[in-house]
Formats: C-alpha cells, sequence, structure tokens
C-alpha cells in the first residue's frame, strides 16, 4: 500500500508539473509590453494598434469595460495632440514585477504598473496599477485579447 502511494505521488507531481509550463515568449512578451508602456505615454496610435486585438475586452481601472474601437477612437480624437509645453508634466508608464505564464499560443501577463508623473518644477508622483493581459499568438504575433487594470491604494502594504 505505501508502495502504491508513492507511485501515486509521483505520477501526481510529473503530471502538474507538466501544467506549470515555462514561458519561452517570455522575452517578446516582455519587449512587447515594454515597446506598449513607453508608446502609451506618447500616446502613440500605432504602438496601440499593434498591442490589442481586435477582440479585446478591457476592464479598466475605473470599472468601465471597453474594447479597441473605442481607444483607438479616443487615440485618434486627440491626434494631433497639441506641441507640448515645458509647463506641461510628463507621464511616464513603467512596468515591475512581470510575471508570464504561458499555455502554448496562450499567455497571461500580470505586472505592476508603475505610473511617474513628473511637473514642470520636478516635483515626482508615482501611483500604481495592477494589470493582467492574456495575449494571444495569432499568426505569428502576440496580442492582448483581454485586460484588467486595478488601483492600488496608496495604503497598500507594497506602497509604504
Amino acid at each position: 500500500m505505501k508502495r502504491l502511494s508513492l507511485i501515486l505521488v509521483i505520477f501526481a507531481a510529473t503530471a502538474l508539473s507538466g501544467l506549470a509550463q515555462t514561458a519561452p515568449d517570455a522575452a517578446k512578451l516582455t519587449a512587447l509590453l515594454n515597446d506598449f508602456l513607453a508608446g502609451a505615454g506618447r500616446n502613440d496610435a500605432a504602438v496601440h494598434e499593434r498591442f490589442w486585438a481586435d477582440d479585446l475586452i478591457y476592464t479598466r481601472s475605473t470599472g468601465v469595460r471597453t474594447n479597441k474601437e473605442e481607444i483607438m477612437k479616443g487615440l485618434r480624437s486627440a491626434s494631433p495632440a497639441p506641441p507640448r509645453k515645458d509647463t506641461d508634466p510628463v507621464t511616464v508608464y513603467t512596468g515591475d514585477q512581470v510575471q508570464i505564464h504561458q499555455y502554448g499560443k496562450t499567455a497571461v501577463v500580470a505586472f505592476r504598473l508603475v505610473i511617474t508623473n513628473t511637473k514642470s518644477d520636478g516635483t515626482k508622483i508615482v501611483s500604481y496599477n495592477l494589470n493582467t493581459g492574456t495575449f494571444v499568438k495569432r499568426k505569428g504575433i502576440w496580442q492582448a485579447v483581454a485586460w484588467q487594470s486595478t488601483i492600488v491604494s496608496k495604503t497598500a502594504p507594497e506602497n509604504k
């Protein structure tokens, strides 16, 4: 009986390890995310066009659900942006705490979005969102098909 139990434990461990896949495309997905975040800070419509799949479902941090068509319409209505003034704040988006789980041609990318707003006097205000995106690789191209953003409270343990 002990031997049968040991065999079952080994079998279960082997089966579960097959489910916990590594992310062979982690470098590509990380580069895609970093390129997107850099472009998002500039409201670069071309970057958004490449990043979001046409069938995107996006739940904003405000609880509003949107899609690629609405995102692109908002970007296009803001174009061309008025020339930047020296007094305008500068917003930079970066990501940290990135976790990527890949399941064949599907991947889940979770990360902490770091939003840094720098005022003209040099004052910086940093805020955070937790984002989770589901990506699908179609015709060799990774695009986000689902996205969820959650504002991290200023009193959250990781922000103290």
